[in-house]
């Protein structure tokens, strides 16, 4: 009964999408065509294709961590967001996040239903309006991909997809438009999120730490990393495109954009030599793990701070958000809670951190746009507003996440039986080894 119900979703999915691609015409004609800064256009054209090689980037982190026998199957949960996240943003994602505001929370479905009103002679500030849209789809890909680590090893393939279809409508789209609608709720607050430590990164990290929890623990949950290799080559890839995830976030060819390139580079290479040295203290050996680990932390924790803060204060924010993720590493109930590549300690966490010192640390000298500056500067509202929106995204994110695992397990059955996970995902899940 289960297979049937989650094969009639899916076969209700694909006919939905073939009758409205093919009675929509997607065609807007304005008044008048926008001229558009082709310097500006230029350079999210490539933001945007840097942003989305950050996926493929967390395949390679996540596949080089698991065991030998579920490579394949970590890699293709990112591959897979890839394909199925484009389409759903593409069919209603776009309009839910960015459509007209229903409430401060959400946008209206309709409005760019199937990219309607979606067009490449209207315009998003200096940019046509189908770049703006396609930049932030990158963002929604990689999302659900990035909770994959916490289950890793055990999670059955096609209620992992499932559950990425949900969680892009229930949770990431309302996230997406509080926090970047003009009308949205969290933008009127004042809440500052640069590139996406609430969207992104904390909505992930806390969807992780729901996984973790409803999946259960694996049967074994020390195993030797199947291709360290992969994980350095997967840090380079992610860093390589944190640059149009964060960069980009200014949507122009200009000084903030720089700016953001800039406590982006200096971020990630403080957490990468805090971890290190962290281990060392600790008396481990410097992994080339870790330095990779701890380069993602502070690449985490700079994302909404990114083109708000000065090049001294990303280095603070490296260099702290590496040594809290280093120590809950360290200290989290891994005996009680199985988050398998860590995601909540470095994701979550590292989110949280960087939502909060941004609070700490936005100036108007670098951002006009920050209207209240941070706690260094003597005003408390903006530190009080992050801080406001971290409990409301947790326990959103949180509650929200574990329901919808709920309700995927009641359809298909979220987790592997024993002799599966046993035999490995490539195989059970895929028939593919490498």
């Amino acid at each position: 009964m289960r297979k049937i119900s989650l094969s009639v979703i899916m076969i209700a999915l694909l006919i939905v999408t073939l009758f409205s691609s093919s009675i929509l015409t997607g065609v807007t004609v304005p008044a008048e065509a926008a001229k558009f800064d082709t310097g500006d256009t230029a350079w999210m054209i490539v933001a945007t294709a840097l942003v989305l090689i950050m996926t493929p980037g967390l395949g390679f982190f996540y596949g080089g961590m698991v065991g030998k026998k579920n490579v394949i199957s970590t890699m293709l949960q990112s591959f897979m967001a890839m394909i199925i996240v484009t389409i759903l943003w593409v069919v209603i994602g776009f309009s839910l996040s960015f459509g007209t505001s229903i409430g401060g929370i959400i946008g209206d479905p309709m409005e760019f239903f199937m990219f309607q009103n979606v067009g490449v002679t209207t315009a998003w500030g200096t940019i046509p309006f189908m770049l703006f849209a396609l930049f932030q789809a990158k963002f929604a890909i990689i999302t659900p991909a990035l909770i994959t680590g916490a289950f890793a090893e055990r999670v059955r393939f096609w209620a992992y997809m499932l559950f990425m279809v949900l969680f892009i409508l229930f949770i990431y789209t309302p996230l997406c438009h509080m926090t970047w609608h003009s009308d949205g709720y969290f933008f009127k607050m004042g809440v500052l999120d640069f590139a996406g430590g609430t969207v992104v990164h904390m909505s992930a990290g806390w969807a992780a730490l729901a996984g973790a929890i409803f999946l259960g623990k694996r049967k074994v949950q020390k195993v030797n990393p199947a291709r360290i290799t992969y994980v350095l080559l997967g840090t380079a890839l992610l860093w390589f495109g944190w640059f149009g995830f964060n960069a980009g976030s200014a949507l122009g060819s200009n000084g903030l954009a720089v700016q953001a390139l800039g406590t982006t580079t200096v971020a990630a290479a403080a957490a990468g030599m805090a971890w290190v040295f962290m281990d060392k203290i600790l008396g481990h050996k410097l992994s080339a793990m870790g330095a990779c680990i701890g380069t993602v932390v502070g690449l985490v924790a700079i994302t909404p701070a990114a083109g708000f803060v000065s090049i001294p204060h990303a280095i603070f924010i490296g260099l702290f958000s590496s040594i809290i993720s280093n120590f809950m590493v360290s200290k989290f109930p891994k005996g009680k809670i199985d988050d398998a590549l860590d995601v909540f300690a470095c994701h979550g966490v590292g989110g949280m951190v960087g939502m909060l010192l941004t609070g700490v640390f936005a100036s108007k000298d670098i951002n006009p746009a920050v209207a209240d500056q941070g706690l260094i500067f003597g005003e408390s509202t903006l530190f009080i507003n992050q801080l406001t929106a971290l409990v409301i995204v947790s326990i959103f994110a949180f509650v929200g996440s574990y329901i919808l695992f709920f309700i995927v397990n009641k359809i298909t059955p979220l987790r592997v039986s024993e002799d599966k996970e046993e035999l490995g995902l490539d195989i059970s899940q895929h028939g593919e080894f490498l």
